[in-house]
């Protein structure tokens, strides 16, 4: 069985969670403020091994392996310090690792891995969210680049980003539309690419996302990612192990909110007595940590499925949306549990109530999994 605790998964986790005491959460409040974090902590990052760790040697990684990239996702949900290196390390950038040539990795993936290159995804348009084959941005060919035009919106590390992998239709005639998606990456600073507002969001704040816009943006064609028309097929491969990370990070959150709330509820005293100690609390308290425990053995057993190479759409669905539903009830009760103290910033729940409320919206709303549910049961 998986055990993330034990051998050399415990070091890298107590190394990392050492990374996060020293770099990240003395500064992670100002963070917040400033809507942003600092390039130099993603070099940081970088020069600690705990950006892309599963990136072959030849690139600069360890070939570490998925459950390294789980264990940073739970560290930094554990700390409350949600920086975006799980999206960069295990959604992004394997893109690259899956369907880029040679001469690409050689290029990109030494970056990816030192915290050089930050990346991004941009799918999401302000008319095309979940559905993926209804976006209008556009690349045609002309001599040796594609001339990219159009918008996208909500796109995390937008403006952090050096290296974006964009979403666009290289054929807009195609039938069905989705053949005609490909993957090109647009570099920082190539004309024609512009950012546009950082978006002022209600939770995750320090993590930047942003509109982004191309206007007769020229890529060279070999900028390309795999196939052209393949784009949408390379989307949906990916999408198993992003909601799978979603998941992972939303149970983790769950637990050290519920580990927080147990601590108060034991400590605050009402009428007498501890908040946790009215039955009515303590059913709640119960309720909780077996929702808890039942998301955790669910999600260690899909991990061991996609460790091992397993299609488990129908059941990371299930997980993407329980799991993240249950997480934003469990947040709501135990702020519900401390009071007014609960609607103070000073306490963590007050953030992890706002931060977890995307948790059901990205990487495909509870509504869209409930559709992939029902489809992979044939109804």
């Amino acid at each position: 069985m998986l055990d993330l605790n034990a051998g050399d998964y415990k070091v890298f986790r107590e190394s990392f969670r050492k990374f996060i005491a020293r770099e990240v959460t003395p500064y992670y409040d100002q963070w917040e403020e400033d809507g942003l974090v600092p390039g130099e902590v993603w070099k940081k990052a970088g020069a600690g091994g705990f950006l892309c760790p599963w990136v072959d040697e030849k690139y600069g990684g360890f070939r570490a392996g998925f459950p390294y990239g789980v264990i940073v996702c739970e560290e930094l949900a554990a700390a409350g310090t949600h920086l975006l290196f799980p999206l960069h390390s295990d959604i992004v950038v394997p893109y690259i690792d899956s369907y880029g040539r040679e001469e690409q990795k050689e290029r990109w993936l030494p970056g990816c891995v030192s915290g050089d290159l930050i990346t991004a995804l941009a799918m999401t348009e302000p008319d095309a969210g979940s559905d993926v084959a209804a976006i209008k941005t556009t690349a045609r060919k002309e001599g040796g680049h594609y001339v990219l035009n159009g918008t996208k919106t909500f796109i995390s590390c937008g403006i952090n980003a050096d290296l974006v992998i964009v979403a666009c239709k290289t054929d807009p005639g195609a039938d069905p539309p989705h053949r005609g998606i490909s993957l090109i990456a647009v570099e920082g600073g190539t004309p024609g690419f512009q950012r546009g507002r950082r978006l002022n969001k209600m939770g995750l704040r320090s993590q930047d996302t942003a509109e982004l816009f191309f206007e007769d943006c020229r890529v060279p064609l070999t900028n390309l990612l795999g196939t052209a028309g393949r784009g949408f097929f390379y989307l949906m491969q990916n999408l198993q192990q992003e909601r799978l990370i979603t998941a992972v990070w939303a149970q983790a959150m769950a637990g050290r909110i519920l580990k927080q709330a147990l601590a108060y509820c034991e400590g605050r005293k009402v009428f007498g007595q501890p908040v946790g100690k009215f039955q009515h609390n303590t059913f709640k308290l119960v309720e909780m940590a077996t929702e808890v425990e039942l998301g955790s053995t669910f999600l260690l057993r899909l991990l061991e499925d996609h460790l091992a190479g397993k299609k488990i759409v129908k059941e990371v669905s299930m997980a993407k949306w329980w799991i993240t539903e249950t997480a934003n009830r469990l947040a709501y009760q135990c702020l519900q549990l401390y009071g007014g103290y609960g609607y103070i910033e000073e306490y963590p729940v007050c953030r992890d109530y706002r931060d977890l409320r995307v948790f059901t919206i990205f990487a495909g709303t509870t509504e869209v999994m409930k559709s992939i549910i029902a489809k992979e049961m044939g109804l």
